[in-house]
């Protein structure tokens, strides 16, 4: 920021009091930082000395920012939305349940075909738009997600990345996506239902590749999403794994 004035107009701030006061009566005590080293991080250690559930941690820019299985989550300062939230939830569909309100949130707000990968992937168009990371800390669940909105094609991590200005969608404005997002998880969480997820998550019927912690690789048709949450492929339930959806043709 340059004499008060932003150098990339495409990327306004956050409007900190105004989401605080649309987002209050659902329960979320919303907090918008400049920078953090990672949000999950933070909302991890407010659990830790005793902060209530309906905590919501934005960072404008997240410098230590990561996923699942440790990869890390790179995005530009305001190109995206940056959140981790805790939750008085708990189990296996919880993280799961986190991808459907943010898929469901962008569907209705942006305008866009988001759909889920196996667990809580969003993706559009087949490339991944949202990442989600669940934490246990002290019997809660922290939930992180790191949401592309503005992002160039250039600035994007991985070929199979996307963001939302990349997929033509009717907003981009993070304020209005903040808020569809936390309300439809305050839904999500209320529905509590596995069929919500399995109706939008697009793993279920396709060729897969799941590769699993220690090397091994399993592939084949993921048959469903048992009542765990674990996929099922090849007649075995998986709780974890790094999943690919295997185009026809390719090995």
């Amino acid at each position: 920021m340059i004499g008060g004035v932003y150098e990339d107009l495409d990327r306004p701030p956050l409007r900190p009091r105004a989401l605080a006061r649309a987002l209050e009566p659902d329960g979320w005590r919303v907090e918008v930082h400049d920078r953090v080293g990672s949000t999950n991080a933070v909302v991890a250690e407010r659990a830790r000395a005793g902060e209530a559930a309906g905590l919501v941690v934005v960072a404008e820019q997240q410098t230590a920012g990561r996923g699942r299985l440790d990869r890390a989550w790179v995005s530009p300062p305001r190109a995206g939305l940056t959140v981790s939230v805790l939750l008085d939830a708990a189990g296996p569909w919880v993280p799961l349940w986190g991808g459907v309100a943010v898929a469901r949130a962008l569907r209705e707000q942006a305008g866009v075909d988001a759909v889920l990968k196996w667990p809580n992937d969003v993706l559009i168009g087949g490339r991944k738009a949202c990442g989600l990371l669940a934490e246990l800390v002290d019997g809660r669940v922290v939930l992180g997600l790191g949401l592309n909105v503005t992002t160039r094609r250039e600035e994007l991590p991985r070929p199979d990345a996307t963001s939302l200005v990349l997929e033509d969608a009717t907003t981009t404005d993070r304020d209005t996506l903040l808020r569809a997002v936390l309300r439809c998880l305050a839904d999500v969480l209320r529905e509590a239902s596995p069929d919500g997820y399995r109706a939008l998550c697009a793993t279920i019927g396709a060729p897969v590749r799941v590769e699993l912690p220690g090397g091994a690789v399993v592939e084949g048709v993921a048959e469903a999403v048992d009542d765990d949450g674990r996929l099922v492929v090849g007649g075995t339930a998986y709780g974890v794994g790094d999943v690919t959806h295997v185009r026809a043709g390719t090995a």
